[in-house]
């Protein structure tokens, strides 16, 4: 590290970027020491109240050696060269998901962080909140059994009807903006996958944004995927941008087993309810191990990088496993496009429970 505290460097100043901000500020062990975007205007405001300075390029930022740890905020298209560059300049880097659009560049971004002792850590760290740490112990601790099913549901409704420029979450589709959530809480918990099925469609193809502009999409909106783990464990992923979040009953992250069921009631959020429901009784609430975040603390794992860099520990939300989910995504893409199974081939250690969770 540059000083006692850990420098960070945002890039890509988009609708994320402020509460990262924010978060970042808050910890005193962290200093955020600048911003870089496109739209230099965007950098400007979020850096100025956190007294960070303003980049012109990634070289800028990449050239300051104040700056410990890049938080790449960019669009889904430019992770891989962020990272990458970043990497190869020698800064820490903690990512927005996906790590990358292809497994070939995800991995490829593992093996230059480990070749180089570079920390490479990715989003969605949501496994980090108090629900899901609760939910993750009680599996742990077999409260339902052997689990043998795992249903997760994915509907994040239709992305025009709150965002400005929803084109490049199109560009990607549910299942890679957001399929990652409950993927990466299941792999925490069952470890590495081994097969996928996948089935997908255009379910309404023509879009209006805010402004009133149409546009059509050609990326598929609904996508559901047959996730195969070691122990013959099935998950059915399921992924929307059609219907509306908190218009079904069909949301969170269900883990059913021989002895009951463990229902975790949101993959985003850090305070949703946790249930276990035995057969033929009752649904059981299960209180979090502690006072839950209200909502999503986007800071929780550049600070858990930060400390593992000072504390020669792993982090949690690793590069490895988060190239091991896109390669879940490629292949449930490959799948839907074949109309045949893929086999999975990477693997990933599955991280360590948070201290208050162990």
């Amino acid at each position: 590290m540059a000083s006692d505290s850990t420098g960070v460097a945002i890039v890509g100043c988009g609708n994320i970027a402020a509460r990262y901000a924010a978060d970042l500020a808050r910890y005193p062990e962290m200093r955020l020491v600048g911003a870089q975007d496109v739209l230099p205007e965007r950098a400007e405001a979020l850096a100025a109240p956190h007294g960070g300075r303003v980049y012109g390029t990634l070289d800028e930022v990449l050239a300051d050696d104040d700056v410990d740890i890049v938080v790449n905020l960019t669009v889904h298209r430019a992770h891989y060269e962020v990272i990458r560059r970043s990497l190869e300049a020698g800064k820490h880097v903690h990512s927005e998901k996906p790590l990358a659009l292809t497994h070939e560049e995800a991995a490829g971004l593992v093996e230059i962080a480990e070749s180089r002792g570079l920390r490479l850590g990715c989003a969605p760290a949501t496994f980090l909140g108090e629900a899901q740490q609760t939910t993750l112990k009680l599996l742990r601790e077999g409260r339902v059994g052997p689990v043998r099913l795992v249903f997760a549901e994915v509907n994040w409704g239709r992305i025009e009807a709150w965002h400005p420029e929803p084109d490049g979450f199109y560009a990607v589709g549910p299942l890679f903006d957001v399929g990652v959530y409950p993927l990466t809480i299941v792999t925490t918990a069952l470890g590495p996958a081994r097969r996928v099925t996948a089935f997908s469609s255009v379910v309404w193809p023509r879009r209006t944004r805010l402004d009133g502009s149409e546009f059509t999409i050609t990326t598929p909106d609904y996508v559901v995927a047959n996730v195969e783990f070691d122990g013959g464990v099935l998950l059915r992923l399921t992924c929307s941008f059609y219907v509306p979040n908190g218009s079904t009953r069909q949301q969170g992250v269900e883990f059913h087993g021989d002895d009951g069921s463990l229902l975790l009631e949101s993959w985003h959020d850090f305070d949703p309810s946790v249930e276990v429901r035995a057969p033929g009784r009752d649904p059981e609430p299960v209180p979090p191990l502690r006072e839950p975040w209200k909502g999503v603390e986007w800071g929780r794992a550049v600070r858990d990088l930060a400390a593992a860099i000072r504390e020669d520990r792993p982090h949690r939300a690793t590069g490895r496993q988060a190239a091991h989910v896109v390669e879940i995504l490629c292949a449930a893409r490959e799948s839907y496009e074949t109309g045949k199974p893929v086999e999975l081939t990477s693997d990933f250690t599955p991280p360590a429970p948070m201290e208050w969770a162990l």
